[in-house]
């Protein structure tokens, strides 16, 4: 069965069409590690907590978006689909005289995604554990020798649901007895747009500096000390500010292919990164000049034609657009 309009991602518990990819982080120095590298406070994490951080290059500029789940003395990273073995690539690269080993685990867990304000309800049903409240707040399920994880982001409430890969099939089928309703991949991006939520590989990119997509909101320490690429970062926080920012845009008229130009006052003012037809209409993200405000009208431009779209502020809460 499919989603009808979403429903289940407003209401219910959806399961989305796809998860996560898991990097681990192990031995004596893999916290000390990893601190020194991403930008967040990682290091005073307990057991079943966990936090969204980044890796950055050393200019500053963003290479992976991830969770990092503290699973034991172990480091669990939690990566965009198709950006683990990146993530992994990039944490070697500056495993240098530390007792860290870093290794993807793409064939040994998938990542089942559920969205939707009945998700921990419904996992709980399936016969996964009780979650803490705390935002990434994690805990296993050892009949099935799995992890559930919160996810919350920007109010999109849900789980995640770390699985090895023998019984993946077998956990899908308890989420859905117990009322879990997949989605199709569209009805999902709607949702995500609709939300505010950045995307690695559509809305995130190695251009992307954190404040330009609000990243710096949860992601980013400016107390912990050093890390790489923070330069940038604190530069921004304390003296500057970004010449553009992420934002959702509501649009009249027929849907525009990614890429299409933001247009106001006769110029050229930002670019749509992710595009989607939500139940309320044609929903986007995308880049747009800072000086443009939220409420502010533009023009959406594309070889094929036109459209009027409304400019909105990336949410801190729940407020979705679709």
């Amino acid at each position: 069965m499919s989603a009808a309009g979403g429903r289940p991602l407003r209401d219910g518990a959806g399961l989305l069409p796809s998860g996560a990819d898991v990097v681990t982080v192990t031995g004596a120095d893999a916290w000390s590690f990893l601190q020194g590298l991403v930008s967040a406070e990682v290091a005073a994490l307990e057991p079943g907590q966990g936090v969204h951080s980044l890796l950055l290059t050393p200019q500053g500029k963003l290479d992976v978006d991830f969770r990092a789940l503290r699973v034991g003395a172990d480091a669990w990273l939690l990566a965009e689909e198709g950006f683990g073995r990146r993530l992994a690539e990039s944490l070697q690269r500056f495993r240098i005289r530390v007792d860290a080993d870093v290794e993807e685990r793409a064939t040994e867990f998938a990542v089942l995604a559920l969205r939707g304000p009945a998700s921990t309800s419904v996992a709980r049903d399936a016969g996964g554990p009780e979650l803490p409240a705390a935002a990434h707040a994690h805990a296993p399920w050892p009949e099935r020798g799995a992890r559930v994880v919160r996810v919350d982001a920007l109010g999109w409430e849900g789980v995640d649901l770390v699985t090895p890969t023998t019984e993946v099939d077998e956990i899908r089928a308890a989420l859905v007895g117990a009322g879990a309703v997949p989605v199709d991949a569209g009805t999902a991006e709607a949702a995500r747009i609709g939300a505010g939520i950045p995307r690695q590989g559509l809305d995130l990119d190695e251009k992307t500096i954190p404040q330009e997509a609000l990243l710096e909101r949860d992601a980013v320490s400016f107390t912990k000390g050093c890390f790489l690429g923070q330069e940038l970062v604190a530069r921004i926080d304390s003296r500057g500010h970004v010449n553009r920012l992420l934002r959702r845009l509501r649009l009249d008229g027929e849907r525009p292919p990614r890429g299409a130009t933001l247009q106001a006052d006769g110029g050229d003012v930002g670019v749509l990164t992710s595009v989607a037809e939500g139940p309320g209409g044609v929903v986007a993200l995308g880049y747009v000049r800072r000086e443009v405000e939220p409420g502010a009208s533009v023009t959406v431009s594309w070889d094929e034609g036109t459209a009027a779209a409304t400019v909105h502020e990336l949410p801190e809460a729940r407020q979705t657009l679709s």
